[in-house]
């Protein structure tokens, strides 16, 4: 097993968050072969002796990747705000140990979230260069033009920048509303809500159906289960629409250049 943080380390062994265990190495808490540590220190789980506290870290480490349906009004965190009495994710699974949410749903949306205890697992799922698509079911007010469409495609404006190419689709539409399939490779906070309300459709409902070609299926609101070998590399295969989102990206370069 190749070199690690010793903070990542400690927070995989449960110890605590990766900041409490930064505070922890920071007092001068650990030692990694026999030697006082400071941030930045690198160990292998597998080789070096890793104490805390005087204590021998317990560093097996089993990946666990799991896929919970996020009702709504349910918190995308590990711990709330003390003023805030919203259930979090992570007390949702009866699971022990230390998971982390990959990426975000905030509180008024729903649908597929991943949690895991894997960094590497995290950040191939999550960082735009991997290109993982997050496919959203966005219910929106009215009824949508081809243009409006067509607009949200291309990129909105938001704080100061434009948002990047996506793949918008309606599968449903009335004069009172729009269901829309919304694939994305990378978005910014409340990003699906925001760009809704600035075309002049404010989102009614907001659900994440997939992360790569990994679908919620029958899975229950509030359920939650792991992830196999299959899921997992499934989680990390892009919808079609993926070659939809580089032409449009490529289109818009062009543009821009001319």
């Amino acid at each position: 097993m190749p070199e690690q943080r010793v903070q990542k380390i400690m927070a995989q062994a449960d110890i605590g968050s990766r900041r409490q265990c930064e505070t922890i190495i920071s007092n001068g808490r650990v030692q990694v072969n026999g030697r006082v540590i400071g941030l930045g220190a690198k160990a292998d789980p597998q080789k070096d002796i890793i104490l805390v506290d005087g204590v021998r870290l317990n560093v097996a480490f089993e990946a666990v990747c799991i896929v919970v349906n996020k009702p709504k009004g349910v918190l995308t965190s590990n711990k709330a705000e003390p003023d805030d009495s919203r259930p979090t994710i992570r007390e949702l699974i009866e699971l022990p140990g230390h998971l982390f949410p990959v990426g975000r749903l905030d509180a008024d949306s729903e649908g597929l979230l991943i949690l895991t205890n894997d960094g590497a697992l995290a950040n191939r799922i999550s960082h735009p260069r991997y290109e993982h698509t997050k496919t959203y079911k966005v219910t929106v007010k009215g009824k949508v033009s081809r243009a409006t469409i067509d607009a949200w495609e291309r990129g909105v404006w938001l704080d100061d920048s434009r948002t990047a190419a996506c793949s918008v689709r309606a599968l449903q539409s009335t004069k009172r509303s729009t269901v829309l399939r919304v694939v994305m490779l990378e978005g910014r906070k409340r990003q699906i809500r925001r760009v809704a309300m600035q075309l002049g459709h404010p989102v009614m409902r907001l659900v994440r159906t997939h992360i790569g070609q990994l679908g919620l299926g029958t899975l229950r609101k509030g359920a939650w289960y792991q992830l196999d070998a299959d899921e997992i590399e499934a989680l990390q295969t892009p919808a079609r629409e993926l070659a939809d989102i580089r032409r449009a990206r490529r289109a818009r370069k062009r543009k821009a250049k001319q």
